[in-house]
């Protein structure tokens, strides 16, 4: 990744159209402002931590005790439709045999 960024950002230099700002900005976002950082060799004493192991339990935990398992019933949650304002299942929606369809919308 390193090697592509100095790539890109010496193809930038090379644009005479180019302001100095920009390449600063986009090396302050890469480096400093990284939520996610790439794993380095440097990384693998937080690897085997206690935070560590605790949350690749707390994830076994999780999936352990989900309620939608694959070829088993579907969970019959509960849920509140805006224009009523009273609690129903989800399962109240469906008809006869017809499938019944969620459509949760989208975050685009």
């Amino acid at each position: 990744f390193s090697f592509f960024l100095f790539f890109l950002l010496s193809s930038l230099a090379l644009i005479p159209s180019t302001p100095t700002p920009l390449l600063i900005q986009i090396l302050y976002w890469s480096y400093i402002n990284a939520d996610d950082p790439a794993v380095r060799v440097s990384d693998s004493n937080r690897m085997f931590t206690l935070a560590s192991l605790r949350a690749v339990w707390h994830g076994h935990k999780l999936d352990f005790f989900k309620t939608a398992r694959v070829g088993a019933a579907a969970p019959n949650s509960e849920v509140v439709p805006l224009a009523e304002h009273k609690r129903a299942r989800i399962l109240d929606y469906a008809r006869g045999r017809r499938p019944l369809i969620l459509n949760f919308g989208s975050c685009s």
